[in-house]
């Protein structure tokens, strides 16, 4: 599984323009599911997002997490994360988890997310046209891959 996180200070989800979810200060997930991901890479992603020391302390240093500071998160699913480029103008994403595969396991990352932050974790729609608002806080974003987990 693939994540980009982005530190907020706030962001929102619209469906057909309606608001369906929204949060204030935390991390905004944007994440896909590759072919052959499983319930490992859900968990190893949830616990290390969870972790993840991308919030400042009293110093102004990255030492906090999103769990310490009481954030919130926001998770949106992005098969686009798995899109290539190797051939032509218009990307691929033959690496993307088939539907059937992907949201099942979309859905038990909020539910390890919620579990692993201790609050319920607002999401997008799976599969939908989605208008993703946010104000990146810092601005701060990073990329994480249950495949490469130095990345």
């Amino acid at each position: 599984m693939r994540a980009v996180v982005q530190r907020v200070s706030r962001a929102s989800v619209e469906i057909d323009g309606n608001v369906v979810g929204e949060i204030g200060a935390g991390m905004l997930v944007l994440l896909g599911a590759e072919a052959g991901d499983c319930e490992r890479d859900v968990a190893w992603l949830a616990s290390r997002l969870a972790r993840a020391r991308i919030f400042d302390d009293g110093a102004g240093k990255m030492n906090l997490s999103v769990r310490d500071v009481g954030g919130n998160a926001l998770v949106v699913s992005q098969f686009t994360l798995f899109g290539t480029m190797k051939k032509g103008s218009r990307p691929s994403f033959c690496r993307a988890a088939v539907p059937a595969d992907a949201e099942p396991l979309y859905e038990k990352f909020v539910a390890a997310l919620s579990a692993e932050i201790g609050k319920p974790t607002p999401t997008g729609r799976f599969g939908a046209m989605m208008n993703v608002s946010l104000v990146n806080d810092g601005p701060v974003t990073l990329v994480f891959d249950s495949r490469v987990p130095e990345f």
